[in-house]
Formats: C-alpha cells, sequence, structure tokens
C-alpha cells in the first residue's frame, strides 16, 4: 500500500477532530474530537514506521511504539477528563463550554450596598458605615 492513502485518511481525520473542537459546545464532543486528532497522528506514526522499515534493515519500530505510549497517555486524559467534565456537570447542571465561561467569570462590579452570597460580615459593616 502506498504511503499517501493513510496519510489522506489521517488528514481528513484530523481536519474532523479540529472542526469538532472549534464547532462544538459540549465538553464531552469536544473531548471525543481532540481523541480523534490524537487517533489521526496514531495512524501516520504507523503509517510513516512501516513505510520507513521497509528502507532499512535493522528497524526498531519506534513510531509503532511511540504509538503505544500516545494511546495509554490519550486513555488516561480521557479518564481525568471526563470526571472533571461529570463533576462539572453536577456542579453546575451543564456541559455547554459557552456557558461555563459565562459562569466562571462572575459578577463583574459589585457595590458597596450589594449584598451576595460573597459579602463578609466586614464588608456589610463598612457598608453600613
Amino acid at each position: 500500500m502506498h504511503l499517501a492513502y493513510p496519510a489522506v485518511l489521517s488528514a481528513l481525520l484530523f481536519c474532523t477532530g479540529l472542526y469538532g473542537v472549534l464547532a462544538r459546545r459540549n465538553a464531552i464532543l469536544v473531548l471525543m474530537s481532540v481523541e480523534l486528532m490524537l487517533n489521526a497522528v496514531n495512524l501516520n506514526l504507523v503509517a510513516f514506521d512501516v513505510w520507513l522499515s521497509r528502507a532499512a534493515r535493522e528497524t526498531l519500530h519506534s513510531g509503532q511504539a511511540l504509538t503505544l505510549f500516545t494511546i495509554a497517555i490519550a486513555a488516561a486524559e480521557i479518564g481525568i477528563g471526563l470526571a472533571i467534565v461529570l463533576a462539572v456537570y453536577r456542579n453546575r447542571g451543564t456541559s455547554d463550554i459557552d456557558k461555563l465561561r459565562d459562569t466562571a467569570e462572575g459578577p463583574e462590579t459589585r457595590g458597596p450596598g450589594t449584598e451576595g452570597p460573597g459579602s463578609s460580615a466586614a464588608e456589610k459593616a463598612e457598608a453600613t458605615a
């Protein structure tokens, strides 16, 4: 098989994953798109390793070893990422990235007479004095 076939397939997978990262608002779909991009890189690593191993007699298959390392890192990343997304969903009730960004910023300015959950007793006493 020629090297162009897996390279084109890898480019299509990577572009699909990039589109998913840029266009999606759901955090789980963004994580899936990142995994798609990592799989495209893994396909390239294996394809180039096979292509280069035909040229050299003694090969170390470093592309395949690096692919296994990347798969292990991706599995850890998706496990931690899903745990974070589930914790945020339990606390905030949504996994929409835009809404999470808006709630993380909080109120822009609070006047001295405004009381909120973060107002301390010292701030209240200072506002009344």
